[in-house]
């Protein structure tokens, strides 16, 4: 007779609980933005898991990328008949790989572009909480602006982002754990005590937590399981309690509200008052009491704070859990975050040392966001996403092969790199401008790449050679470019773009000074008023200041809808003119720039409002401020503006 299989599960004070009480709803939906997930294992080929396309290159099923997505995604969809036991096994998910496969047994690291890109795609997916185990160590805490603004997009629709704090064992910062509203995670062991490698710092004082996140067990890619110890596993288990929670929140007929989950772990949290430490510093804002936070979820207001009572990880027989069958149900989102693994029996995991000073170094300077692992250094039916991005033209040519090609057509002597040169080679040889990959750049990063399509790619072709030449002899600064996310390519840089198949009724180059004459008129003669040309001179600064705010302030990757309403905003300037026209009489300045859903919409549009709030800055205390809002339909690829400028005053 052959021994039972045995199942591995988590196990600490307040889990059986809350399982009592619920083992996830498939309404809440929790996106593991991480590598490879291997859904063939035992323990999640029936879970609720749906993979979307990856953006990068060299997607690999069985390294150390693969090992620990297929490891961090078990602690949280584990059913509980396989081999791995996960804490909200009937919870959804959304697979986005941002980890690949480095040198040796490392992973390599995703950039800051990309992250804020699966964090948009994860969020436009319907994501109530965000899993990133990794992060990038910051000496300043500060991310990159796209990074920036997609948490901020999180926290304005109510997502969740649960990220690992690093295992560089410093007092250091790590993104995007270190970013406001994310719920940074440390590691502690069975005893409550946080690990060696385990990262604190001032930032995670009031918005890191320390989960249990050594010997974590694990699924590993081909059906073993593993275990391995660091704040990527610490990361796993409190989203899969923030998904229990939420899915209580469900259960009890309430809308689920990921950022009062987020509030109640972190008041619940046991601090070093309530259980001692050796240095309270690395306790971040405590430890993480299941019980605590469900009380605050079941009775808002009152917290069960008990000392933590941990145990190891437990086994049993499977089909023989021990635990309470699921209750009836009423109604039908980088470096790795693991630490040294301890292998089990059945499967291993290549371990390394942790991270010493001069390695720290380099990776403050990598610029990626990497698994939060010292192991390693430290679909169908997808709805079409639709794109209204701004930016400046560049080109590449994605591969050495393809520019010497065009460099031998162009001649001896020729520089295909250099603008000038390309153009006039392409002026004369029209059928070549589709041989070269054009981009929509931010700064110098390329985001997207443009591949005309269809009948009209030639004229789209023509446009994007205007568009290129106009930056060269116009000084032209912005364009736009509408269209559809149809797949992806890799430049020469190594560096993987969404390839977006344009609309060629919205691409639109501009200027600000043309933009302003187009929007305020022409400017006043050196013989006008002074009056007047002050007049003037005011309306057209405040335009400049609300499209400077749009480029750099709230630039995107216009992505969201919301995105999508302000890029055009910047774009279609004439509401805006209007708006500071008037603002402008009343002597009022621009304060705040929001896009919020707007309650009036047309059957089968979607609809957002660009709201600019102004203020007078000699009357703060007198005036109120004036909301001027307009409405943008963003449904359809080119979006359109809808009715006529409302506004209000408010205190």
């Amino acid at each position: 007779m052959s021994p039972p299989v045995f199942a591995t599960k988590i196990s600490m004070a307040g889990h059986q609980e809350l399982w009592v009480e619920t083992f996830g709803e498939p309404q809440i939906c929790i996106a593991v933005l991480d590598g490879w997930v291997d859904q063939s294992h035992p323990s999640l080929v029936s879970a609720k898991l749906t993979p979307l396309e990856p953006l990068t290159p060299n997607i690999s099923a069985q390294g150390s990328a693969a090992q620990h997505g297929t490891h961090v995604t078990s602690i949280i969809f584990g059913q509980h008949h396989g081999s791995v036991q996960g804490i909200a096994p009937q919870c959804r998910g959304l697979l986005i790989p941002i980890f690949t496969d480095g040198k040796g047994d490392a992973i390599a690291p995703c950039s800051q572009l990309d992250l804020a890109r699966a964090i948009l795609l994860a969020a436009n997916h319907g994501a109530h909480i965000i899993n990133i185990s990794g992060g990038q160590l910051t000496p300043s805490g500060e991310a990159d602006p796209l990074l920036t603004n997609a948490v901020r997009h999180c926290t304005n629709q109510n997502i969740l982002i649960v990220a690992a704090a690093g295992n560089d064992g410093c007092n250091c910062l790590h993104i995007p754990g270190a970013l406001p509203s994310v719920l940074a995670v440390g590691a502690m062991n069975t005893e409550g005590l946080p690990l060696d490698f385990s990262n604190w710092g001032e930032q995670y004082r009031t918005q890191g937590i320390l989960a249990l996140g050594e010997n974590i067990p694990g699924a590993a890619p081909g059906g073993g399981i593993t275990t391995s110890s660091g704040t990527s596993y610490a990361t796993a288990v409190v989203s899969g309690v923030a998904a229990l929670l939420l899915s209580l929140q469900v259960k009890r007929g309430q809308a689920p509200n990921p950022q009062a989950v987020r509030d109640a772990i972190l008041r619940s949290a046991i601090a070093c008052d309530d259980q001692p430490a050796p240095d309270c510093r690395r306790l971040l804002a405590g430890r993480l009491n299941v019980k605590g936070a469900m009380s605050l979820i079941l009775q808002p207001g009152e917290t069960m704070n008990e000392n933590i009572e941990l145990a190891t990880v437990q086994s049993a027989p499977i089909g023989e859990t021990n635990l309470p069958p699921p209750p009836q149900r009423q109604n039908p989102a980088v470096q790795a975050a693991a630490y040294s693994a301890p292998t089990s029996e059945v499967a291993s995991q290549v371990v390394q040392p942790l991270l010493s000073s001069p390695q720290l170094k380099e990776q403050v300077n990598s610029g990626g966001i990497q698994p939060a692992a010292c192991s390693c250094g430290g679909g169908n039916g997808t709805p079409v996403q639709l794109v209204y991005a701004l930016g400046q033209l560049g080109f590449d040519f994605g591969t050495e092969t393809r520019r010497d090609s065009i460099q031998q057509h162009m001649g001896a002597g020729a520089n295909p790199q250099d603008h000038r040169q390309l153009l006039a080679y392409l002026d004369r040889n029209l059928w070549d401008t589709g041989a070269i990959i054009w981009t929509l750049n931010l700064d110098a990063t390329p985001i997207y790449a443009i591949q005309p399509q269809g009948a009209y790619a030639e004229q789209a072709y023509e446009r994007l050679r205007q568009f290129l030449t106009e930056q060269l002899t116009e000084g032209v600064e912005r364009i736009s470019i509408p269209g559809v996310v149809v797949g992806k390519v890799m430049l020469m840089s190594g560096q993987v773009v969404p390839v977006i198949l344009p609309t060629l009724r919205c691409m639109y180059s501009w200027t600000t000074a043309a933009l302003i004459e187009a929007v305020c008129g022409t400017p006043p003669a050196e013989s006008a008023s002074e009056q007047d040309r002050g007049v003037y001179g005011q309306r057209s600064q405040s335009v400049i200041n609300f499209l400077e705010r749009v480029y750099y302030e709230l630039r995107n990757l216009g992505m969201t809808p919301q995105e999508r309403a302000i890029n055009y905003a910047a774009t279609n300037a004439f509401n805006v003119e209007r708006i500071f026209e008037s603002a402008i009489q009343e002597e009022m300045d621009l304060d705040t720039i929001e896009v919020e859903r707007s309650p009036l919409c047309r059957s089968g549009s979607e609809c957002w409002d660009v709201k600019l709030t102004f203020f007078n800055p000699r009357r703060v205390f007198e005036q109120a401020r004036k909301v001027y809002r307009f409405t943008v339909d963003v449904s359809d690829v080119c979006p359109v503006s809808v009715g006529r400028v409302r506004s209000w005053f408010v205190r």
